[in-house]
């Protein structure tokens, strides 16, 4: 199968969730996030008209910045994306329908794993990263066992449950990708919170890495 597009040379592998932003909020929140400096920003398809809060961030944000849809479930969602502008693919499981599509549009995939035979599905279907998921159930420790055994370039990402104060010991467990959701944004917060959560995360990231400023 075609392979999806590499995970971008983010300088930090950092991706904003940002379940249950409005198309109202979306333009603020999400440029306040990026002027932090966290670049890849996914809006989950549980939210009030995502596409049209994705469409309004694509259309906000340099080129460069990687936006997307998380909670992806099916190929005609992937579809949907696309027409707006979309490059990031996030799921909360693997689906070879929805890698095949987002395949064809050349996007950026994070599909969601939790054990070694999935984490091995993922990368035989082209996974341009893997996303660790639900990470406070499986842990570090139990990553760092499955990243020992995957493919050396694979991209780890840790999503779930995951906040800024867990960097370095992920960072340890080979991942350098985390999705941060409820530690970075809820619905009703005001954009100066999230502008000061995420900035906050980025210090984090600096200080765990260490100078490290890319995903992979």
């Amino acid at each position: 199968m075609t392979r999806t597009a590499e995970f971008p040379k983010l300088r930090r592998g950092l991706v904003a969730i940002l379940r249950g932003l409005t198309p109202d909020q979306a333009v603020a929140v999400a440029g306040a996030v990026y002027a932090a400096g966290i670049e890849a920003i996914e809006v989950p398809l549980n939210s009030p008209e995502p596409f049209v809060s994705i469409a309004s961030i694509v259309g906000s944000l340099p080129a460069s910045a990687l936006i997307g849809a998380g909670t992806v479930l099916d190929a005609t969602q992937v579809d949907s994306l696309a027409e707006v502008g979309g490059r990031l693919v996030v799921s909360p499981n693997i689906d070879a329908e929805v890698m095949a599509a987002a395949a064809r549009y050349g996007m950026v995939t994070m599909p969601g794993v939790m054990s070694p035979t999935e984490a091995f599905t993922a990368v035989r279907l082209g996974a341009s990263a893997l996303k660790f998921f639900p990470a406070s159930v499986i842990g570090a420790s139990g990553i760092a066992a499955m990243r020992a055994v995957l493919p050396k370039d694979t991209v780890v990402g840790a999503v779930g449950g995951v906040s800024d104060r867990d960097f370095a010991s992920y960072r340890a467990a080979g991942v350098t990708a985390f999705g941060l959701g409820t530690s970075l944004f809820r619905p009703g917060m005001g954009v100066e919170e999230v502008a000061a959560r995420a900035r906050s995360a980025v210090a984090a990231w600096n200080e765990a890495f260490e100078g490290n400023d890319n995903a992979g």
